[in-house]
């Protein structure tokens, strides 16, 4: 019998120690098609066949009409070693499933129903908000039931679909509720891409500006040359670009020494002070994509002025967003409500204010404060580049 490292008169202990975790992540074409069988793996039961409960988007059902048959036909072809617990569930997809609690409550009660435990999987095929409101329910069930995530935007695909966040809004404020919990699987698939709304399709690369700008002038740059054809869905741009932007987000989660945001800083938050009050001002017209387009342009704009950020880069940025045909600017920044995102971030995080600006690409700087003044000087100048480039714009 090995004996313990400290001695058991000890009063006072301070243990560190840590949990193995893994993040399987698998990039597709056609998942539910010639790519399925890379997936099975992914299963595996000490009891028999793998019991899985599936949750799909709505809106993605809809613009997808052979989603659905193609699950139901993969999952009877391998009856023999997954089990569907129940029929495929729809679940409305966007930003109101994380602002109703009764759809967070459904899918608490369908998974008591079902009978499902820590052993069982949750399958879930959706938009970032779907993602957030399965993946809750999924981490606080039995204190963790093994979730797959299918993320079908490139917001998802590009960032928060390798995340170990989940969570819901509560009290007026985004992502109140909510938990860390690392997923058991995430399968990024191209086909999923498909159909999506160009709108919601340029939305998911402003994350990928955001970390290109925080880790890799490389990635920063490719961005700058092949923004407009990002924009274009051109999948020889697109796919590098999704897939650089989720490797340099799944690194930080995983080597960066904060997976859980015990300390102060948040490096991948970037903009998102901002953003995030932007989308409740807006009453969610705003997406959150296009909130964190017009924060990280903000955050930028403010990191030249005030950290010294080069002015080119600064603004090669912004032309970067704008060429994705995404916004920089919203009437709501005018409105001093916007400020108070910073105590709500403040409050979201705990301790002090800390926030990540940028001394130069790829080298960020650790702020406690904000001059208001300067902010409202980037504010103004990212008015004055919305009012020329709509002024251009053909009537």
């Amino acid at each position: 019998m090995s004996s313990i490292p400290w001695s058991i008169s000890e009063d006072s202990l301070d243990v560190n120690f840590s949990v193995p975790q893994l993040l399987r992540l698998r990039f597709t074409r056609d998942c539910f098609g010639a790519d399925w069988e890379n997936l099975l793996p992914l299963f595996h039961s000490d009891t028999g066949r793998a019991r899985m409960q599936w949750w799909v988007d709505q809106s993605v059902a809809d613009a997808q009409p052979e989603l659905m048959p193609s699950i139901h036909r993969r999952l009877q072809e391998h009856r023999s070693d997954l089990e569907l617990v129940s029929d495929i569930h729809l679940i409305a997809g966007g930003e109101q499933v994380k602002n109703d609690t009764k759809c967070v409550d459904h899918i608490f009660s369908t998974i008591e129903r079902d009978g499902l435990d820590r052993r069982s999987y949750i399958m879930v095929v959706g938009g970032g908000a779907v993602l957030d409101a399965v993946g809750y329910a999924a981490g606080i069930a039995h204190r963790g039931i093994r979730l797959v995530r299918f993320p079908t935007t490139t917001l998802a695909q590009a960032d928060s679909g390798v995340g170990v966040k989940n969570a819901i809004n509560a009290f007026g404020k985004k992502n109140w509720k909510g938990t860390f919990a690392v997923p058991w699987g995430v399968v990024n698939d191209q086909g999923l891409l498909a159909k999506l709304p160009d709108r919601d399709f340029r939305a998911g690369f402003s994350e990928s500006v955001k970390v290109s700008l925080l880790k890799s002038p490389s990635a920063f740059r490719f961005l700058c040359q092949h923004a407009k054809d990002i924009a274009a869905r051109d999948w020889t741009a697109v796919m590098p670009a999704i897939r650089s932007s989720v490797l340099m987000h799944l690194h930080h989660i995983t080597h960066g020494g904060d997976p859980f945001e015990m300390q102060e800083a948040r490096p991948l938050d970037f903009g998102h002070w901002s953003a995030h009050k932007l989308e409740q001002i807006t009453q969610y017209r705003l997406r959150h994509g296009e909130a964190v387009s017009i924060g990280v342009a903000l955050d930028t704009l403010y990191s030249h002025l005030q950290f010294g950020l080069d002015r080119h880069d600064a603004l090669s940025a912004v032309q970067a967003l704008l060429d994705l045909h995404l916004p920089v600017y919203d009437s709501a920044l005018e409105s001093n409500t916007v400020f108070e995102g910073l105590e709500e971030f403040r409050q979201h995080l705990g301790g002090r204010l800390t926030l990540t600006m940028l001394k130069s690409l790829g080298h960020v700087q650790t702020v406690h404060e904000v001059n208001q003044q300067v902010m409202e000087q980037a504010i103004d100048w990212l008015s004055e580049i919305h009012a020329k480039q709509y002024a251009l714009q053909p009537s």
